[in-house]
């Protein structure tokens, strides 16, 4: 997800919902919703978090924006090199909408990273139970398999990513280099012994 578009996003999530509220007669509560999209637009992310928060306090339908905030703000961390904080904020966004494949991919990719390839699996494993059709995700927890020695489980990720989309070049090249390793890790075939000749092949005629 691009910054700008996730910014798009929420601003629009915050003008739909803040009139939707107002219509409802929940005026502090869209109130609160309009002060969290501006502060979004401007990159205020602290504002943005505790405008939205106030809102959600009154109307869960904001919890949402209070979700896409997080994120926002986690991914400007992880711009940054914050990744102990963009961890926190992708972790708080999860908390709130545990259905965005997006948001655990993110979060995997500062665990990475951050040589956190235990977690980065996981989060990746979770991505791919809620999206398992995307093709990326299956490259990057192959790559974490590789990265960590699993020949085995990073082989069938790459022939899954090649099943969703067969010339993916990326995975055509792993899937090779893959195999390679295989073979050389591979236990030597035993050369079978040649058969003992029988007793009565050894005795003169």
């Amino acid at each position: 997800m691009k910054q700008y578009s996730a910014l798009t996003l929420i601003t629009a999530l915050a003008v739909c919902v803040s009139q939707f509220a107002h219509a409802q007669g929940n005026k502090e509560a869209a109130k609160f919703a309009r002060e969290g999209a501006e502060a979004s637009k401007n990159q205020d992310w602290n504002k943005a978090i505790e405008a939205f928060r106030k809102a959600t306090d009154l109307d869960r339908k904001f919890a949402p924006n209070l979700a896409i905030v997080y994120q926002q703000r986690g991914f400007a961390s992880a711009n940054e090199q914050k990744f102990e904080d963009a961890i926190r904020d992708f972790s708080e966004a999860l908390k709130i909408n545990s259905q965005d494949a997006r948001i655990y991919e993110q979060r995997a990719a500062v665990e990475m990273k951050m040589n956190d390839y235990d977690k980065a699996l996981a989060d990746y494993s979770e991505a791919i139970t809620l999206k398992p059709n995307e093709v990326r995700y299956y490259l990057y927890r192959s790559y974490i398999y590789e990265t960590k020695g699993d020949i085995k489980n990073s082989l069938a990720d790459t022939e899954r990513a090649l099943k969703l989309d067969p010339g993916n070049a990326e995975a055509k090249s792993r899937k090779a280099r893959l195999e390679a390793r295989q073979s050389l890790n591979a236990p030597p075939t035993p050369i079978p012994s040649s058969p003992r000749p029988s007793p009565a092949a050894t005795k003169s005629p």
